[in-house]
């Protein structure tokens, strides 16, 4: 390959300015799939660091209730008219043994049991609407580590301890500290001190949130020994689905990830990855357009020229890899001057940007993009590479 190699680069020096602004327009388009794709890869984990901030992969809640209906005779007519059943507030049956089940499953990283329920919190005059949330301390953090976002105070909950959200706070005037009333159903109340303030960044949880110990929510929503539902996380965010259904089936019990509560957010993603690709593809088949031209061009430049080759002794597939090795070089030096640029996008982009959340450069991304440059560069390079080899010696020879 050293002749062919040879052949090519000096081909490629001889028309200096032709061969830099092919490797321009390589460039800009291997900085702009580079840049993209680093933004939308960095804006689609932020998003769903921020959705899953607050939420767990799957819950584990009892099955639904269903109404009832009596059979009828046969070859009797009914007409029935069925209202859908409403929802108790029930605890999980055996939860325990289901909480040790998921514990064992492969894939499953953390399990947490959490009794939930309405209630209200008043001090003085104020009475608001809350939401329970009964929990095992160190099993919960796992699922949502809640003692970053503490804003006052600290995660602490049994003993008679409280951890509210900020909104919750200023509306009835607490800090930490303060004392709390807590009225649930048929009279169960409650004081406890606030022994935290958090700030999860969502209005609707930080205006309703009450952290209390496990015990002390079960006796509260009149629940004892029970839990409403089971948060889960597991390894593959993405195939939350799929272990959400292979939980079902085997306790029985109503399993829904978080691809299925945020169907929207998941729409969005998908659309915004099909953005991605179709930018991608677009930029690769204008660079390969680019570089089939411009070796278009220079093989009409240099019909005498590789006529002359040909006599002397170059044999057709040598001809074919000159063009080739050409297509090949394009794409190389093209996409390692855009794979600088894009990094310095990406860091501009970093240090200089609006700084609402940070795009980190994935370390494969770059050698990927020149190969798949490069590989362009060969593909397009086929073309004008198969009409250099058929070319006749003598007709090219006597070419004006």
């Amino acid at each position: 390959m050293w002749l062919e190699s040879l052949i090519a680069l000096k081909f490629l020096r001889q028309n200096l300015v032709q061969t830099a602004l092919i490797l321009v327009g390589i460039a800009v388009g291997v900085s702009v799939i580079v840049f993209i794709t680093t933004l939308i890869n960095g804006l689609q984990a932020n998003i769903i660091e921020r959705t899953l901030g607050t939420q767990s992969h799957i819950r584990v809640e009892p099955a639904e209730e269903q109404n009832l209906i009596a059979p009828v005779q046969p070859g009797t007519i009914a007409l029935i008219r069925e209202d859908p059943r409403g929802q108790r507030l029930r605890s999980i049956n055996n939860w325990i043994a289901v909480q040790s089940t998921l514990d064992n499953l492969e894939g499953i990283t953390a399990v947490s049991p959490i009794v939930s329920g309405p209630a209200f919190a008043r001090r003085g005059d104020v009475l608001k609407s809350v939401s329970l949330i009964g929990i095992d301390p160190d099993r919960y953090e796992r699922i949502i580590p809640i003692s970053d976002d503490m804003i006052a105070g600290r995660f602490r909950v049994g003993a008679g301890d409280a951890v509210i959200g900020r909104l919750l706070a200023k509306d009835l005037g607490l800090r930490t500290g303060s004392k709390m009333r807590i009225e649930a159903d048929d009279g169960r109340i409650a004081l406890v001190t606030i022994a935290g303030i958090f700030e999860l960044g969502v209005r609707e949880l930080d205006q309703r949130y009450v952290y209390l110990d496990l015990k002390q929510a079960q006796s509260l929503l009149d629940l004892p020994g029970g839990v409403t539902l089971i948060d889960v996380t597991v390894d593959n965010l993405f195939a939350a689905d799929l272990d959400a259904q292979r939980i079902q089936k085997l306790t029985g019990m109503k399993a829904e990830s978080w691809i299925e509560t945020n169907a929207q957010l998941m729409n969005a993603l998908s659309s915004q990855r099909l953005s991605t690709t179709m930018i991608t593809v677009f930029v690769a088949l204008s660079v390969a357009f680019g570089i089939a031209s411009v070796l278009a061009i220079s093989v009409t430049q240099r019909t005498r020229e590789i006529g002359i080759l040909r006599a002397m002794g170059i044999r057709q597939h040598q001809m074919l890899r000159v063009f080739l090795v050409q297509g090949a070089l394009l794409g190389m030096a093209g996409s390692a001057v855009g794979a600088v640029a894009g990094t310095g996008l990406v860091w501009a982009f970093n240090t200089f940007g609006p700084k609402l959340f940070y795009i980190p450069l994935s370390p494969v991304l770059i050698p990927i993009t020149m190969v798949f440059a490069a590989f362009t560069g060969v593909l397009a390079a086929s073309v004008p590479a198969w009409r250099a080899a058929r070319l006749n010696p003598v007709e090219a020879i006597r070419y004006v």
